[in-house]
């Protein structure tokens, strides 16, 4: 990502050193597992959303540097409470802080990442920011449970599908591209149009995840974990939407008794390959993609402008 580092390189290197700030503690316990966190922290997709929408829709402020901040203590917070969750033991291919500290610590930092993050935008008066942020947490919780309800009768259809992913995933990406740019613009209808934009790309993003489960493009995930978890995604929903009664109650039978047979969910991935749910799954991430171009495509032609096409494209046409 070429373009995204030269457009706002100097701004996420410097978000380094804030966030590092703004996480800091006097509890030695807490100070070395946020040391633990930042050491191992992803490629911070967000805070580029975050800066880029700020780029676009004005001029990048402290605001802005706040938003990014709090986007991430939010993201890092739902991350370390997921591996509680999901009893999950690895983390970007290191220990998750439940591993290490034990369920009640994990638990707990979560809440300490939540409360920095609350604070960090009462303390500078960013109400609207965090009204923004606060909403995409509770999207994520209600797309979380609605998807654990569903999962349990395997009953999802598309509608409920896309309700789920907007919620749990798209809602704290959209919310990022809002805040950034309501952070530039403290105009609430350029806040609500990157908000729609981020949903877009947030619904493409997980579309793509889930075309990964079914080993597209090389992408070096074992194929099958969704199945084996009992996730439904797109591609399988399609399947089960569109083909004949005895096959849609074999999948469903392996589904729900035989997933972590290997023979069994290949039998699942070959049929929904056959049923063409994966190409319909790829017309679909398409689709979102090029709705969320076109809605960036409103804004004039600028390098930040070019700079977001091209995070969009790489998260979106990504390996992994």
């Amino acid at each position: 990502m070429e373009l995204v580092n030269k457009v706002i390189g100097t701004e996420l290197s410097l978000f380094e050193k804030k966030f590092t700030e703004s996480v800091k503690s006097t509890n030695h316990l807490l100070d070395r597992i946020m040391r633990f966190i930042i050491k191992r922290k992803g490629k911070q997709m967000r805070p580029m959303f975050v800066f880029l929408s700020a780029k676009i829709a004005g001029e990048i402020n402290d605001a802005t540097y706040r938003a990014a901040a709090l986007i991430e203590l939010l993201h890092t917070a739902t991350l370390v409470h997921d591996d509680v969750v999901d009893n999950s033991m690895k983390r970007r291919n290191f220990f998750s802080i439940n591993a290490l500290w034990k369920n009640k610590i994990a638990v707990l930092v979560g809440d300490y990442l939540l409360s920095k993050g609350l604070l960090l935008s009462i303390d500078n008066g960013d109400y609207k920011i965090l009204q923004i942020t606060s909403r995409a947490v509770k999207e994520m919780s209600e797309g979380e449970l609605l998807q654990m309800e569903k999962a349990r009768k395997l009953d999802i259809d598309e509608n409920i599908y896309f309700e789920i992913i907007r919620a749990k995933t798209a809602s704290l990406l959209s919310s990022a591209c809002a805040a950034g740019a309501y952070s530039a613009s403290a105009d609430e209808s350029v806040s609500e149009r990157f908000r729609l934009f981020g949903e877009k790309v947030g619904i493409a993003f997980q579309i793509k995840d889930d075309l990964f489960d079914y080993g597209q493009d090389n992408i070096g995930k074992p194929t099958g974990i969704d199945i084996k978890e009992k996730k439904m995604t797109l591609p399988l929903i399609y399947t089960l939407q569109n083909t004949d009664a005895a096959t849609k109650r074999k999948i469903i039978y392996i589904v729900k008794n035989n997933s972590t047979d290997r023979a069994k969910v290949n039998e699942v991935i070959n049929l929904v390959q056959q049923s063409g749910g994966i190409a319909y799954a790829q017309k679909k991430m398409e689709a979102y993609r090029q709705e969320a171009l076109e809605l960036l495509r409103t804004y004039p032609d600028s390098s930040a402008r070019a700079a977001m096409e091209e995070l969009v494209n790489y998260v979106i046409d990504r390996k992994y």
